[in-house]
């Protein structure tokens, strides 16, 4: 294993990202690991050569028609979040349990004009202070990715609706039915996120990050056509003017829309994992693919098997990924056995395929 000091993870990234020959591929962790897995022995895995991907915000919030109220009490033995938003038409409610959400804000149909109502007059200001606060931190160790959080968790519109803030079910009922108080919301929001992107495109972060968490064989790709495309080149052309490239975390199944994506502006596809959890290989997102930038993350079933079969699996996907413009991740999970999984990984890579 190569000295400390020659890992150079941030150069090795951002030429890869350039579009530059990949010989020594970065492995690296998503910031919320860190921060939300400490039972890991972060710095060592650092010191072996694992580089680090931040996320900050390059906007921020000021809204005048709602505040937050949290509660945290104890429930079977685990932490329970109860959050309330609370506006002058009427209150919204939603409770984790760990990290795990079991109630959302949108219940029924009057759910969404308060939800309205909470959004009215909201003031968003260009403000990329914790991305440069994050950069100075990183040094060598990786790069920070710019993200547009709000009250949902940084996604478009729609996305913030199916997972934040009103859940599958009651999404997939009210989306078929073309629910009036859902579609009068969306369109409210489409204007928001836009204007996020507006400001965002003046910030001095590289790449925008869109959490999107796609679930398409839930919206299907008609739906995908209609209500997320057009708003996807809507925001890859604000960016693009800007100099700013799109990243969006698409970690599932894409075969149905694989086409779809590739005459869309993405920059990147985050988090890209093969089957079971996804539906395509790397060298066939590859092949449809052939100049995006592929953040690739290795299924978790692998860390369980032997060295040698990981380091098989690793070296196949930077082979069927090359020769440029990818890197690996550790982006979806923690894997139970990191502290010899990792290494094997962080071997391979710096061994070379």
């Amino acid at each position: 294993m190569a000295a400390m000091t020659s890992f150079r993870v941030r150069q090795r990234l951002e030429d890869a990202l350039a579009g530059k020959p990949v010989e020594w591929p970065v492995y690296a962790v998503y910031d919320w690991f860190v921060h939300n897995r400490t039972h890991v022995d972060w710095e060592g895995l650092f010191e072996l050569g694992l580089g680090r991907i931040n996320h900050a915000n390059v906007i921020r919030h000021e809204h005048p028609n709602f505040e937050i109220v949290e509660t945290i009490t104890e429930q079977g033995g685990r932490t329970r979040r109860d959050v309330h938003l609370i506006t002058d038409v009427g209150e919204l409610h939603e409770w984790y349990l760990g990290e795990w959400r079991q109630e959302h804000f949108i219940k029924k149909a009057p759910d969404y004009r308060i939800m309205q109502r909470a959004l009215e007059d909201m003031r968003i200001v260009a403000d990329d202070s914790a991305f440069r606060k994050s950069e100075t931190s990183l040094g060598d160790r990786g790069v920070t990715v710019g993200q547009i959080q709000g009250l949902g968790a940084g996604r478009t519109p729609l996305m913030v609706l199916q997972i934040d803030w009103v859940g599958l079910e009651r999404f997939s009922i009210d989306l078929a039915l073309e629910r009036p108080e859902m579609l009068d919301l969306l369109e409210q929001m489409t204007e928001i996120k836009l204007e996020e992107v507006r400001l965002a495109a003046k910030s001095a972060a590289a790449q925008i990050k869109l959490w999107e968490n796609l679930s398409i064989e839930t919206l299907g790709p008609r739906c995908y056509r209609r209500r997320l495309a057009p708003l996807y080149r809507e925001i890859v052309d604000l960016l693009g003017a800007a100099g700013k490239k799109l990243l969006v975390h698409y970690d599932g199944q894409l075969r149905v829309i694989a086409r779809d994506v590739a005459e869309l502006g993405f920059d990147g596809i985050d988090s890209f994992t093969e089957p079971p959890e996804g539906d395509m290989s790397v060298a066939e997102a590859r092949s449809v693919w052939p100049e995006k930038f592929l953040w690739l993350h290795p299924n978790l079933g692998w860390y369980g098997r032997p060295g040698r079969e990981l380091s098989a699996q690793i070296r196949r996907v930077v082979r069927q990924a090359g020769p440029s413009r990818f890197c690996l991740m550790i982006s979806e999970e923690v894997p139970a056995n990191w502290r010899t999984s990792a290494a094997v990984v962080l071997d391979t890579l710096e061994r070379g395929v």
